[in-house]
This record gives C-alpha cells, structure tokens and sequence, in this order.
C-alpha cells in the first residue's frame, strides 16, 4: 500500500523517475545478465494474436512450458533448446522497459482457455505470465486481474512504485511492463479461481487493462470480479466500470485497498505513471488538471473517492494482521444484518463471528465513516459512500501511523472497519473490503464459500 519514501530528487537520480529518457541512463557496471528471464509483449491476448516472448538467456539455449493455471494445472505449449542470447539491460529498464528482441513467436489457438497462463523459462524456472481473454464469452462472469498492481510492486532491475525494496530506498514514478514481472496471482487469485473452477463455475479473464484498452468486454457480462490486492486503477478503467454499473451491470470486490491509487496508462499501456505522495511534483500539478493527479483517488485535489465504486475505501479501513496493527487480535468479522441475501444458508445470527480459522480480514482492509444507532452501523455518505449502501459485517483496523502523516487531512490515530456490504445503482455492486477473502476458499470455510456461493448465483 504506502511505505516511506524518500526525496523525489532521489528517485529521479537513481534513474526510476517518469520524466527519465529511456537513452540517457547508463547500465551500472556491476549488473550482470540474467540466466534466463523475459516478459510477454501484451498482457492479455485473444485467441487468433501472436504471443510475443522477449527473453535474454545467458545459457546457449534453454527450455520454454506454457500451462495455464485453474482448479489444476493444465500444459498447453512447451518448446525445448530455444536458442539463447544475452541482452544488455538499460539503467531505466525499471521506467522504461528493456528492449530486448522477440525470441519466439507463438499463435494462440482458439482452443486455449481463457485464463491465466504462466511460461517457464529454463531449468531455474524462471516466470512470465499472461491471460487470454475471451474471444467470444463462455460465461456471465468476468474476472479481471490485477496486473497493474503486479507491476506496481515488481522492481526488477532496482525500482518500483514504493521504496522500501528499491535501491537506494528510491520509490519510482513509473514502471514498464516491458521487463520481468513478478505476479502475484498466487497470493489470492489463484485461490478463488481454482475454488470456483473446482465447483462448476466458468469464467472468463481479462487484466486490469482490459477494461481500459477493450472496454468492449464488458457489454458480454452480467457480473465482474476483482479479487485480491486490485490496487491501482486507471481513469478509463473506472469510467467503464461504473458505466457498465450504471447501464445494470453487476460487480463483486472480493478485494481490499481496492482501486486506491490513480495511475496513468503510458505507451499504449505499456507502462503505468504514478506520483503517489509526491502528487505536487506530478505534471497534471502544475497544470491544474488535479482531477487526473495520480494520487489517491480519495485525495481532496482529486474529489473521486473510490467509495463512490466500491462503496468502501482505504482512508476508513487500514490493516488487520499486517504493518504491526492488530497483530494479535482475530480476523473475523462480526454480522451485523444476518437477514440479507449474501447470508443465506449461513444459519448466521447478528453478533455471530466467521473468517478468522483463515485471517480472511487483512492485509489490507476497506470501510466507510460509520454512525452506529442502537448497535447498527450505516454509512454517513461523508466519504462517497452510496446513500444506499448497506453495512453487513465489520472488523476493526487501522492504518500504520508512518502511512498516514504525508497526507494533510488526517485524522491520527483513527480507527477503521474492513466492511462487507452492498448497494445498487443501475447494477448491484458486493464489496468484503479486505484482501484475503480468497484465503477462506482456499481453507474451505464452509460459510466463506456460502457467501462467495450466493453472490455468483445471484449476480452472475
């Protein structure tokens, strides 16, 4: 989520900067090739499109499996003694990409599935990724995947978007999905998908950019899920989300920290540009279009708090497990309307608990300003939560004071709630406000998988 950073000047020097020429860095001396690594030159393909592998191998030659991931792991490709070639790899790789040539080219055949697909490379096995979207839908259900964050934290090559594993502790402006990535579908994604597949229910996949670049998707849907750490979102993204909301579409946040930062799309999508803190040394600053400051969506500059989507936020949630708050404490959340539909069959009762055999509440965590009235919490809509959004179940949590202090309109000290609710404009959008629900499929907890159950059959 946050994490200290140090002076922007920093950043820029170390070559992690946005406004970084992709010629004027040189490769520092003591960088050595990698074994075998690469990247996929799109994210997500149709069937019919061409998969390009870009890879640099200080082998001669090295091995290639292509296996897409679900209830099991299926191998659809594999190549044996590609030739291998070392690429030099530029300073600003990390904001720029590597520009390293096409080692092969693969077609995609229709007879690949949507989803997601993992590439080995050598015998270290080494990762890349990519998703196949759907050519024509095999299901109701979309489920986009958060790419865009699993570039944010990549820093491959020295930088990221945070600081705290960069060098010289430099948090980036911008990264390029033109280098290594390093997923992660298999902290929380993989965990639903393969629960979902296992109990008879198809989906299709697409990333996160996907709803920017082939918005299109959309219109084939009754219902789209994000799941997990779904983070950082774009404005095109979002337009098209809560357009297809509006039009009567549907939306499950199976996720936390959900949609909290603005990124710009750069390059065709190919690289994601993002101040964070820094907002006043972003160049939407200076020009005063603060509406596309990639910032908090919840900054006041900005005015288009996620809670107006998701119906829940970061700045009234915060952490529960993790960045030392709550540590000891349970991760369940307490029931609070147990009559509503997403309840059915749980046999639930107000004040009855769940989640925490799983720490199903955490890492990070999502709610709105809350008034309580006779033991009932309601959203006072202050914060961009829907007038209509109904509060199902809390659990208390709280940010990292370090987190919080650059932000202006603070108040230190807060505690917030991971909130589970709903509300309907148009469509009806579900939200768990917290990352790790997919953990309490993945331990089949029979009243997690009961409510992950009624949103799929009612909304999809």
């Amino acid at each position: 989520m946050f994490r200290s950073h140090p002076d922007r000047r920093t950043a820029l020097a170390a070559g992690a900067g946005l406004l970084a020429s992709p010629n004027l860095i040189a490769q520092p001396k003591d960088a050595k090739p990698p074994l075998v690594e690469g990247y996929t030159h799109q994210v997500s393909y149709a069937p019919g499109e061409v998969l390009k592998l870009h890879v640099s191998s200080a082998s001669d030659a090295f091995d290639v499996e292509i296996a897409r991931l679900g209830a099991k792991r299926e191998v659809v490709w594999s190549k044996k003694g590609v030739p291998g070639k070392v690429h030099p790899v530029p300073g600003n790789a990390s904001s720029h990409g590597c520009h390293w040539p096409a080692a092969l080219t693969i077609p995609i055949p229709n007879e690949w599935k949507s989803g997601y697909y993992t590439v080995k490379l050598g015998e270290k096995n080494r990762e890349a990724y990519f998703i196949v979207r759907p050519k024509m839908p095999t299901s109701k259900i979309l489920i986009q995947l958060s790419t865009n964050t699993y570039n944010a934290y990549t820093n491959w090559n020295g930088y990221s978007l945070y600081a705290y594993h960069a060098k010289h502790k430099a948090q980036g402006r911008r990264v390029s999905f033109d280098r290594p990535q390093f997923s992660q579908f298999a902290n929380w994604e993989q965990s639903f998908v393969a629960w979902a597949e296992a109990n008879g229910y198809t989906l299709d996949f697409c990333a996160n950019s996907d709803l920017e670049f082939h918005s299109e998707l959309l219109d084939k849907y009754k219902l789209v899920l994000s799941v997990g750490h779904d983070e950082y979102w774009s404005s095109p993204m979002r337009d098209h989300l809560e357009r297809f909301i509006g039009n009567g579409g549907n939306v499950a946040f199976f996720s936390g920290n959900t949609c909290c930062w603005q990124v710009r799309s750069e390059e065709n999508g190919r690289a994601l540009a993002c101040w964070k803190q820094n907002f006043g040394d972003d160049p939407y600053y200076a020009s005063g279009n603060h509406k596309l400051l990639s910032t908090l969506w919840s900054h006041y500059l900005v005015g288009r708090p996620e809670n107006q989507l998701t119906g829940v936020g970061f700045l009234h949630g915060g952490y529960r497990k993790s960045h030392g708050q709550f540590m000891t404490d349970p991760a369940k959340y307490t029931v609070h309307r147990p009559d509503h539909w997403l309840f059915a069959g749980t046999n639930l009762k107000r004040g009855d608990v769940f989640g925490d055999k799983d720490t199903i509440v955490g890492y990070e965590c999502d709610g709105c300003e809350l008034n309580w009235k006779d033991g009932l919490p309601s959203p006072t809509g202050k914060d961009g939560t829907p007038a209509n959004f109904e509060v199902l179940a809390t659990c208390p949590v709280r940010w990292h004071p370090d987190d919080c202090e650059w932000y202006e309109k603070w108040e230190k000290g807060r505690v917030g709630n991971a909130v589970l609710g709903t509300y309907t404009r148009g469509g009806t959008v579900v939200t768990v406000g917290s990352t790790d629900w997919a953990h309490g499929l993945r331990g089949k907890d029979k009243i997690v998988e009961r409510i992950t159950r009624n949103v799929l059959d009612q909304l999809g």
